[in-house]
């Protein structure tokens, strides 16, 4: 039976499409990222980058959050901002944006009532507003490699707290690939194979050999690297 409803979407029956939910990025910002210690803090950036592409490519909402930006956490991540269009992040001062009545409203407006949530640290910025989001009627689906925490046990234990709320754990491949679901969908099928092939590494580089060597196409062309000028 085909993934495809009559009208060309996907099915949802449990999961994700690009109409039916909304990503939430929360606190990807320079001071969470240097408290990091149970992921390599390199893919941590890789696999956020790897969402928000997502995001856009299925024209998915995001919703993306900052906490005390100039206080204490800096901005976020210049690729996560490129990635995503360079949106202005709504900024607060609580650890859990859940208690945040503007990034909830900015929510709710979505109309989306399944959130793909990434964010760090896990055991704050991501547990609580789960927790309470789960709560308050929605689904929630962390995207485990695209948070972090200050060790592997306080990550662990967040990811075993939100998964007992009810929570869905993911990745950033799986996510797209959910989105995706069928490579006859050629509409979105180039900008994925993009993402592949510039951010998932053995993934990437197989889908590179076999688009030359199988299949017989160009070999991807990249821009030149320019160096920045000295400031």
């Amino acid at each position: 039976m085909s993934n495809l409803s009559p009208a060309g979407k996907l099915s949802e029956k449990g999961l994700l499409t690009p109409d039916n939910c909304v990503v939430a990025m929360i606190d990807l910002q320079p001071q969470m990222l240097f408290g990091v210690a149970n992921f390599d803090r390199q893919s941590v950036i890789n696999n956020n980058v790897v969402l928000a592409k997502t995001a856009r490519v299925f024209g998915v909402p995001v919703v993306l959050s900052t906490v005390e930006s100039k206080a204490f956490s800096g901005f976020t991540w210049p690729a996560v901002l490129a990635a995503l269009g360079h949106p202005t992040p709504i900024e607060r001062s609580t650890m859990n944006s859940w208690d945040d009545a503007n990034f909830v409203a900015v929510v709710e407006r979505t109309g989306k009532k399944k959130i793909v949530l990434s964010g760090l640290w896990t055991e704050t910025c991501v547990a609580l507003p789960t927790v309470q989001a789960l709560h308050d009627g929605y689904e929630v689906y962390v995207v485990e490699d695209c948070c972090g925490d200050v060790s592997t046990l306080a990550h662990d234990n967040a990811m075993k707290r939100v998964i007992q709320a009810g929570a869905r754990p993911v990745t950033a491949l799986s996510v797209m690939l959910e989105l995706q679901r069928d490579w006859a969908r050629r509409e979105t099928y180039d900008a994925v194979m993009d993402i592949v092939k510039a951010h998932l590494g053995a993934y990437g580089a197989g889908v590179e050999y076999a688009s030359t060597m199988v299949h017989g196409a160009p070999a991807t062309e990249l821009a030149d690297y320019s160096i920045p000028p000295a400031r």
